[in-house]
């Protein structure tokens, strides 16, 4: 029987979980995307034309098993409400907004039923994203299972034990591309400012984070002995990591993390 999946919103996260489905062999047919920017219902279309696309979520409720809420925390409510007596109640929704908790949705949608909440993040667009997902008390064991096939199409998954993990998630995972660009960046900028053309600064920079990336993914040491082994005493890496230990570069990470947790409760408080 073939699973047929809907997203309502179809921006940068719809995009890579569908570019995913097709590139695991998911039938085009059965991937049916609302959207209303009709920019992005062609992009969609480029990936295969067979692809269903419409204006309104309305217009795919009736023919899907597994509906995929991919719009903005802050028009959530505006969006799921309107839909929400059109909604079959056997259907699994999947949210991966921020903020938006599972007692919130049920509000909204008027009902019990079964959801998923999932945190995935941006480098997913490229098949290498870290999903935390969390299930309520009415998701299936199969239902689980193919939501972490689906999500598995754009990088790996993990289950969370409890709801506000997600937060957790948030921290480490949602926001940490971020943290890994800022110093891409920095990295960049110095490299130049010491006398590199910027060019050469920019693809060192990015070489040496993805080569760094493969090797700690791929060996059986943890981050701190691969650290480790490539700083001497007394050489030049040594230097440069106690000069960073010694302005506090440790505390700054953990203080930021954790405001990217309390920013997140604050956020979910304000939806």
């Amino acid at each position: 029987m073939t699973q047929n999946t809907g997203f309502i919103g179809g921006g940068n996260m719809a995009s890579a979980l569908v570019n995913g489905m097709l590139n695991n062999g998911i039938d085009p047919a059965s991937i049916y995307v609302a959207d209303p920017d009709k920019t992005k219902q062609t992009a969609l279309l480029a990936l295969n034309s067979a692809i269903n696309t419409c204006n309104d979520g309305a217009e795919l409720l009736d023919d899907i098993d597994v509906l995929i809420l991919a719009v903005k925390p802050q028009i959530m409510q505006a969006v799921v409400e309107p839909l929400a007596h059109k909604i079959n109640a056997d259907t699994l929704i999947v949210s991966v907004a921020a903020g938006v908790s599972v007692d919130k949705l049920v509000n909204w949608l008027g009902k019990e039923m079964s959801i998923i909440r999932c945190m995935p993040n941006t480098p997913a667009l490229v098949g290498c994203g870290a999903s935390g997902l969390f299930a309520n008390q009415l998701v299936s064991t199969e239902q689980k299972k193919i939501v972490e096939t689906l999500f598995n199409t754009v990088g790996i998954t993990a289950w969370l034990e409890s709801e506000a993990a997600i937060d957790q998630v948030i921290a480490v995972s949602g926001s940490g591309p971020a943290y890994f660009f800022y110093l891409m960046e920095l990295m960049q900028q110095t490299g130049t400012e010491l006398g590199l053309p910027a060019e050469l600064a920019q693809a060192l920079t990015i070489q040496t984070a993805l080569g760094a990336a493969q090797l700690a993914s791929q060996s059986d040491d943890n981050p701190a002995t691969l650290r480790d082994k490539v700083t001497s005493k007394g050489g030049t890496t040594a230097a440069a990591i106690e000069l960073m230990q010694e302005l506090g570069m440790d505390e700054t990470i953990k203080a930021a993390m954790q405001a990217a947790v309390t920013r997140a409760a604050e956020l979910a408080d304000e939806i």
